[in-house]
């Protein structure tokens, strides 16, 4: 487990610090590569499964997880897949939160 992935959630308002520079690109690095992040605002990442109860079965881990965490996710949930989109809706942009999050969720994997 990385760093990042012991770390909690943490309550945001409009004062949290939006995630930008070099540390958007230190924080993208200490998880798996298959997050992107568009622009500045969003952390993506699609998830592959044999098939849709799988993919299902995975989202709800990541629901339970972002519940725990008070910090929740965009899911899409289809055949064979699940994308994970995460923003800090209060700032307008990505926040430590995101990436502690998608760390949290890199850990789901094993």
């Amino acid at each position: 487990m990385t760093p990042l992935a012991e770390e909690h959630c943490r309550a945001c308002t409009a004062g949290t610090p939006r995630v930008e520079g070099d540390e958007l690109e230190r924080l993208r690095a200490g998880l798996g590569s298959d997050w992107r992040v568009e622009g500045s605002t969003l952390l993506r990442r699609r998830l592959r499964f044999p098939d849709f109860v799988h993919a299902f079965g995975r989202a709800t881990d990541v629901a339970r997880l972002a519940e725990a965490e008070g910090h929740h996710p965009d899911l899409r949930v289809g055949w064979g897949y699940l994308e994970i989109e995460l923003t800090t809706h209060a700032i307008g942009g990505l926040s430590r939160n995101d990436f502690v999050l998608a760390a949290r969720i890199d850990a789901l994997d094993g």
